[in-house]
């Protein structure tokens, strides 16, 4: 998050960024958290899981979803999601593969 007005009211507990759009992976969710999100939402996914198993498919992508996560996290040389969170410019590396 590069705006210091977000930052600040995020500090001061007046603005929680929620990041809403397209999470899927364990990856996703350290993109977010990176970013300077303070959360993600989940939607996609637990809603296939509960169509597909019911209660036990909801569980079923959370674990799965957690499990990713701590997967890239180790992965990545990160121990925890604090490890991350607001960092963005040390996280996410842009790779340009243009000739």
């Amino acid at each position: 998050m590069k705006s210091a007005k977000i930052k600040e009211a995020q500090a001061s507990g007046k603005l929680t960024v929620l990041f809403d759009s397209g999470i899927r992976t364990g990856s996703d969710i350290i993109k977010a958290l990176a970013l300077g999100a303070q959360a993600v939402l989940l939607g996609r996914p637990w809603l296939y899981g509960l169509a597909a198993g019911g209660e036990a498919g909801v569980e079923q992508v959370l674990r799965h979803t957690l499990a990713d996560l701590d997967t890239n996290l180790g992965l990545a040389g990160y121990k925890s999601l604090k490890d991350i969170q607001g960092k963005g410019d040390a996280v996410l590396t842009k790779l340009d593969f243009a000739p």
